[in-house]
């Protein structure tokens, strides 16, 4: 059965924005790392670019309490608006949330003393105009710390849709998957990015972190991926071969988490700690 392919993520709905609240659960697993990386000092003034739903903004902003100040910036104007809805809730009158470009911030030149990125990177359609912006609205020592997935994320997902596609005679379909795996970046390209944008890297700790699923059946009907990876699975494949191909795939991941006793896919993670140069 495939019947999660007929559901829809409306990105622009309120009511379904909030139900995903729920987004976190997978940015959390990036941020706490960040945010045991962020120098807490006072009178600090702070962006957070890509912020979502509102973590890590809202979270920084209690942290680090009524002498600092936290802007955050995420053109998904739903999720702006309930992180709004957040912050007003809980009390933060520290922070302003705005929706808007990160590559094209409304912010001033040298206004930050830090910058945060959570698991944002890969999303990015300009990463170097986005870390430019950041050089740019970045201090001269002020710091900047990111979390991202690397390249190599889901390999075990990654190595069964590869065989399916083999598997169904799709050889043609596997420049697509491998485009899509090779969209997230490396470690090298995030040191290469930085630097250009004028900041010195200090500090790269890298773990690696696990989502664990009973099989491919829930897999591919969890919420999350739904909203964050489905709609990209499939592009790989063409509308008239998605019902086949994921049949298949489906079949296949269950099989893999029978030899196994469990889905678990490797999640490697990387938190970047830079200081923009003088």
């Amino acid at each position: 059965m495939t019947d999660y392919l007929n559901d829809v993520c409306d990105l622009a709905d309120l009511d379904f924005v909030s139900a995903y609240d729920e987004v976190p659960l997978w940015s959390a697993m990036f941020g706490l790392v960040l945010l045991d990386h962020v120098p807490l000092k006072p009178n600090v003034t702070a962006l957070d670019v890509g912020s979502g739903l509102g973590f890590p903004a809202l979270e920084l902003a209690e942290r680090l309490g009524p002498s600092c100040h936290v802007y955050a910036i995420d053109p998904w104007k739903p999720a702006v608006v309930r992180a709004r809805q957040k912050a007003q809730i809980r009390k933060v009158a520290n922070v302003r949330l705005v929706d808007g470009d990160a590559a094209a911030m409304p912010f001033d030149d040298a206004r930050f003393d830090l910058i945060v990125s959570n698991v944002g990177i890969n999303n990015f359609e300009d990463r170097r105009a986005v870390f430019g912006e950041c050089g740019r609205v970045a201090r001269p020592g002020a710091s900047l710390v990111m979390t991202t997935n690397l390249r190599g994320h889901m390999e075990e997902f990654y190595d069964v849709y590869d065989a399916t596609l083999r598997q169904l005679g799709k050889e043609a379909r596997l420049a697509a998957l491998r485009k899509h795996v090779n969209h997230r970046v490396t470690r090298a390209e995030v040191s290469d990015l930085l630097t250009a944008a004028r900041f010195r890297v200090r500090r790269v700790d890298e773990q690696r972190g696990t989502m664990r699923f009973l099989d491919g059946t829930a897999l591919l009907r969890h919420s999350f991926i739904k909203l964050g990876f489905l709609d990209a699975w499939r592009r790989v494949v063409t509308p008239d071969e998605e019902q086949a191909v994921f049949a298949r795939l489906e079949e296949n991941l269950n099989r893999l988490a029978r030899e196994r006793g469990e889905l678990a896919l490797t999640i490697p993670m990387a938190c970047v700690v830079a200081e923009k140069a003088d």
